[in-house]
């Protein structure tokens, strides 16, 4: 599956470094994960995510890390232009390892994206550790998943997509094999990649920062929809969508 497949897809997930850990293919879209689309069962579910694993214990405070970490993500996404609606959240473990995951649906299908919506995607990476640092002052294993995709979708920007000012539509990565997992490399001299590390880490910072800023305004939503997963375990989009919007006209 190509990297821009993988994007289109909608799936963020909370990893457990006690088990496998849980590979989106795609952010849920992920957001991420393989067009999955609205009306999806747990049964079509699991391919992807795994069968739930309800016999599996996890800790108050566990869970309620899960449950911030899951509406950072959708927070964000939610508060976003460019951005898929927001299907369905749980924080029902996984056979595949994922502790809960966020699921985003794109309306229609879409066949390019343009920087602004693969930044928005990265933001919403981050979403869930920002979650974690703003709202918990911690940080968790759960965003491992969340750091490699993030960290993919922003190379991929600046090495195969021209979105970076600083080299323009320079080439400087090849896919190889790509209908045999798409492994790349660089086609650039060690300084280059070098510096194309550096513009990495800024565009993942510069996307971290906006995640923070975000959940920072929005803390009591961000409360109350953590509460309600909490007491539920799986919310649909609808209901996430309804709780922000009571919080938005009561400001």
């Amino acid at each position: 599956m190509s990297l821009l497949d993988s994007i289109k897809k909608g799936l963020m997930g909370e990893g457990d470094e006690y088990e496998d850990q849980y590979i989106d293919d795609g952010p849920q879209m992920v957001n991420n994960n393989s067009g999955l689309g609205v009306g999806m069962d747990d049964a079509e579910e699991e391919p992807v995510e795994g069968a739930q694993k309800k016999n599996k214990v996890i800790s108050a405070d566990e869970k309620k890390i899960v449950a911030y970490h899951e509406i950072g993500h959708a927070l964000v996404a939610a508060l976003q232009t460019n951005s898929a609606p927001v299907h369905k959240i749980t924080i029902i473990p996984r056979t595949s390892g994922a502790l809960g995951y966020t699921m985003q649906v794109d309306e229609g299908e879409q066949l390019l994206m343009n920087r602004d919506t693969l930044f928005n995607r990265i933001v919403t990476f981050t979403g869930g550790r920002a979650a974690e640092e703003v709202v918990l002052h911690t940080v968790t294993t759960g965003a491992s998943n969340d750091i490699e995709q993030a960290t993919r979708l922003a190379r991929a920007m600046i090495t195969r997509y021209g979105m970076s000012d600083r080299y323009d539509m320079m080439g400087l990565e090849t896919v190889n094999n790509a209908y045999l997992g798409g492994d790349t490399s660089l086609t650039c001299s060690g300084e280059t990649a070098a510096d194309i590390d550096r513009e990495v880490l800024r565009l993942i910072q510069e996307a971290h920062q906006k995640a923070r800023d975000l959940i920072s305004s929005h803390l009591e939503v961000m409360h109350q929809a953590a509460a309600y997963l909490m007491e539920r375990e799986t919310i649909t989009g609808e209901e996430f969508m309804r709780i922000l919007r009571q919080a938005q006209v009561s400001q």
